[in-house]
């Protein structure tokens, strides 16, 4: 994963945790996952659209 080992993943996630906190990383993965979904609902729609313009 992007060269990173295990021990780099579990130090970026305890930081993450403490910089944002519990309550705040369940509302950032929600926002990131809505955001990713309508990313790929674009991705998805698009050659759709172009040949229904043909």
């Amino acid at each position: 994963m992007f060269g990173l080992g295990w021990p780099e993943v579990v130090v970026i996630a305890i930081a993450g945790l403490l910089i944002f906190g519990p309550k705040k990383i369940p509302e950032m993965g929600a926002a990131l996952g809505k955001t990713l979904r309508g990313f790929r609902e674009e991705l998805d729609s698009s050659p759709k659209e172009e040949e229904e313009e043909l």
